[in-house]
């Protein structure tokens, strides 16, 4: 690839509007709130990883490519690497948004880095966020996106084996509604994540796969359940595709101010994360 031109891409900006009506916020709790409690109304505090669904892709449907995401080329770079995902990120919360507040998010390329694997070429993109509410800094994100090839059958990385003592222990039914809702919610295209056909025929896995970000919003919500409240931190990254039709088990160990968590399945890790508490309380 040109790297030159990758390069070019580097320092690229763009401005989102965005926010979580109270309908939404209802409709996010009745796919991952805990069924005893009442979802948050307007002006409650937004569960973190929640505005995930505030800033949906606006592409209209002749701008998507063949897999259900934007083309690339807008603020993204151009690539011909078919395979898209979101592999990790990081989040620093500074302050708690609120449900039906106008919020404003600030992107940047930081860097696009071609490598290469034993699967061929790879390249990752880091994009930073800026995330507003109507009067303070709330959120620094940054996201890693990887490119790679589509290959020619399912061929898994190696499996990392859950923990054998956990501090904590949950589990989550991986569904066909399950992940439609959460596709829906945060108006995901990707057809991996519902549509069998393309999953199997097309990207080579064995079945629908369950998206990242619901991972890491289940090991976050664990998290802020066991701890009583939002981290300062939180890092995570997938290390091996889940699918849907299993329970995606969740556990965690401490480590003194931190969580270490993971989310697997069939007794091996899908995702990591660490949660990170600054100061006791």
């Amino acid at each position: 690839m040109d790297q030159l031109n990758l390069i070019a891409w580097e320092g690229r900006t763009q401005s989102d509007a965005g926010g979580i009506s109270a309908q939404t916020a209802a409709l996010m709790h009745a796919t991952l709130g805990d069924p005893n409690t009442t979802p948050p109304r307007a002006g409650d505090p937004l569960p973190p990883l929640w505005h995930w669904a505030a800033f949906p892709p606006m592409a209209p449907m002749a701008e998507l490519g063949r897999d259900g995401h934007p083309v690339t080329g807008a603020f993204l770079p151009p690539l011909r690497l078919e395979r898209r995902m979101w592999a990790g990120g990081m989040l620093r919360f500074h302050a708690p948004l609120k449900v039906g507040e106008r919020l404003q998010r600030r992107s940047t390329i930081k860097s696009v880095t071609e490598k290469e694997s034993a699967a061929g070429p790879m390249v990752f993109v880091t994009v930073e966020h800026m995330i507003f509410g109507e009067t303070f800094r709330a959120i620094e994100e940054r996201q890693d996106i990887v490119y790679l090839p589509i290959p020619d059958s399912y061929a898994p990385p190696k499996k990392r084996p859950m923990p054998e003592r956990p501090s904590l222990h949950r589990s989550h039914a991986m569904t066909e509604p399950m992940l439609f809702r959460y596709s829906a919610l945060t108006f995901n295209a990707h057809r991996i994540h519902y549509d069998l056909a393309f999953a199997r025929e097309v990207e080579h896995y064995p079945d629908l796969v369950v998206q990242g970000p619901l991972q890491a919003t289940l090991l976050m919500q664990a998290a802020v359940k066991h701890k009583g409240r939002v981290p300062d931190d939180f890092h995570f990254r997938g290390v091996h595709p889940m699918f849907v039709g299993k329970s995606l088990e969740i556990m965690a160990t401490e480590e003194d101010c931190a969580l270490a968590l993971v989310a697997g399945q069939d007794g091996h890790q899908g995702m990591q994360a660490t949660a990170i508490w600054e100061e006791t309380v």
